[in-house]
């Protein structure tokens, strides 16, 4: 099986399962959570700068829906707890 690469930095993407109730509609998603990510780093002075929040994003990728986008993070652990453990 081939690995999901983060487009911006090339990191293994990581499978967070998700709870019951999310407003995803799926059992889980992929997520860079590499800190360095110029994606997620650039994140926190973009939504700074556009919406005054202390915020961020990380790249998802959502294999039921092909779909990928930004998945907003409120500090750098965000959606961490919730990592398959293999």
């Amino acid at each position: 099986m081939e690995k999901i690469k983060c487009k911006y930095c090339g990191t293994e993407l990581q499978k967070v399962l998700l709870p019951p109730d999310s407003d995803f509609n799926c059992e889980y998603l992929y997520v860079c959570f590499n800190d360095e990510c110029g994606y997620y780093v650039r994140g926190w002075d973009w939504m700074r700068t556009h919406y005054n929040v202390t915020a961020s994003y990380r790249y998802k990728y959502n294999p039921f829906y092909g779909d990928e986008g930004p998945i907003p993070v409120s500090s750098p652990y965000t959606w961490k707890d919730l990592i398959a453990k293999t």
